[in-house]
């Protein structure tokens, strides 16, 4: 199956009654829904998907003396996303920023909506999982 991930950061100040008032119910220059969207496209088939909530999410990575470091993110909604032709990785979010995450399949395509609250800072050091300020890894802040 095909397979999209798409991840919103919500607009806090967002009117849904403004948009209904004055822009028949559709967000307006001035009245954004989402501070932003990004889109990631698995370029291989997806063979399942599985939810998993209050996970613990390894990062892991090289620093730039070429150490090599992993740390526990505690309270992450995560997805698991395998293939029959590439290794199972995983997409998400730590939960404080979780406002929703939505997976739906229609015919031979899965989609994965991310919905992020923008009230706290958060960083997205891998493409598909953003964590939040409080439970980023103080070492890796320069």
């Amino acid at each position: 199956m095909k397979c999209k991930i798409h991840t919103y950061l919500l607009n806090d100040l967002y009117s849904q009654e403004y948009a209904d008032e004055h822009h028949e119910g559709k967000q307006s220059e001035d009245n954004l829904k989402y501070e932003w969207k990004d889109e990631l496209e698995i370029s291989t088939p997806v063979s399942k998907v599985c939810e998993l909530k209050n996970e613990v999410y390894s990062l892991e990575g090289t620093m730039g003396d070429g150490s090599a470091f992993s740390y526990p993110i505690p309270e992450m909604r995560l997805v698991k996303i395998d293939s029959n032709e590439a290794q199972s990785f995983f997409i998400g979010a730590s939960e404080s920023i979780l406002n929703e995450l939505v997976i739906s399949e229609k015919g031979n395509s899965i989609t994965i909506e991310i919905f992020l609250k923008d009230y706290e800072p958060l960083s997205n050091p891998v493409p598909g999982i953003y964590i939040g300020s409080k439970s980023f890894p103080k070492e890796l802040i320069f």
